[in-house]
């Protein structure tokens, strides 16, 4: 497990004030949206403008969910959670997909079918498109906070962006990036509803803008509940972590050999070790102890492993081997 200075273990995938930062300019951003595209299309009567304002709103609700996450999975384990309170992310987390989903997804294309039955017509286009321009300024900013953010630690970690966005350990961040982002194309999908709203006269285009909508949020929330399963019911690590926490143990003196690994996320950049190991030398029992608790120890003295439990291997049990030809991860 790579030395790491205190600005690395800052720009691995962990929690920390920047996620903290990210959400709140995000909420901050969503709020101000949600109240001008309500005004708009309460004004203007397009369903494309009401659409993006239940996205708006979907995604100011799920920033709150997304700051409790944020807040309740960064405290201190304790006798009650041992392994900390790391998972609370993904659930909060969960929450705000499944509002997405509801709030967002649902409305935008239940209105967007009922405006195709009973269309009306639009007023005021000027409105829409201010409303509109003024919007997508505030959602890039809110963008390029989570873009600088994600690719910073891309960049760190050694991976593809979109890759480190889809497998992240921290939701929030994951969250805040895919909301901005189908924010910003939401409001391309009502720009063009509108505009051929106004120059065809039929609201057609606008009510199939409100359901475009409804659908884009509906796919996203899809991806983000499923991302959060996977880390709730405790998916494997990635091979590079794997890898790299299979050549530390094995660069401790003591350690000849290891037989079996476990790592699992317990929280954002927070790691549950498991592994059987076979120690050099012939030691009494409490000489063997006192070695395995002391490399406990070391290893729960980095930053991501919360709690490392280590067992005796058996001579029949086969030896894990490294792969050479995994990079080393730096979250280690």
């Amino acid at each position: 497990m790579n030395d790491s200075s205190p600005s690395d273990s800052d720009a691995t995938d962990g929690h920390g004030g920047e996620s903290l930062l990210t959400v709140i300019i995000a909420f901050a951003a969503n709020l101000v949206i949600a109240i001008a595209k309500s005004v708009a299309a309460t004004i203007t009567g397009s369903a494309s403008m009401l659409a993006e304002a239940a996205h708006s709103w979907a995604d100011t609700g799920n920033e709150v969910f997304l700051l409790i996450a944020e807040r309740r999975s960064d405290r201190a384990r304790d006798s009650r959670h041992p392994m900390g309170y790391g998972k609370e992310a993904y659930v909060w987390s969960m929450f705000a997909a499944f509002g997405l989903f509801t709030a967002g997804a649902v409305v935008s294309i239940s209105h967007g079918i009922n405006e195709l039955r009973n269309p009306e017509p639009a007023t005021d286009y000027a409105i829409a498109y201010i409303v509109l321009a003024i919007s997508f300024v505030l959602e890039g900013i809110s963008f390029s906070q989570a873009f600088r953010q994600t690719r910073r630690k891309a960049g760190w970690l050694r991976r593809g962006h979109l890759s480190y966005v889809l497998n992240t350990s921290n939701p929030t961040l994951r969250a805040v990036f895919f909301e901005d982002a189908a924010a910003l194309v939401g409001l391309l999908i009502a720009f063009a509803g509108i505009a051929l709203h106004q120059y065809t006269g039929s609201p057609i285009p606008d009510a199939i803008g409100s359901i475009l909508v409804g659908l884009l949020l509906g796919v996203l929330a899809v991806v983000l509940i499923n991302r959060n399963r996977r880390f709730l019911v405790g998916q494997q690590v990635q091979p590079d972590i794997r890898n790299t926490a299979l050549v530390a143990l094995l660069a401790v003196p003591d350690i000849e050999r290891v037989t079996y690994l476990h790592l699992e996320f317990v929280g954002p950049e927070r790691l549950y070790l498991v592994a059987a190991v076979d120690l050099i030398g012939d030691l009494r029992e409490h000489d063997v102890a006192t070695r395995l608790r002391r490399i406990e120890r070391e290893l729960e003295a980095r930053p991501s492993i919360v709690e490392a439990v280590l067992t005796l291997a058996t001579r029949d049990e086969p030896s894990l081997q490294p792969d050479p030809a995994s990079p080393p991860s730096r979250l280690l």
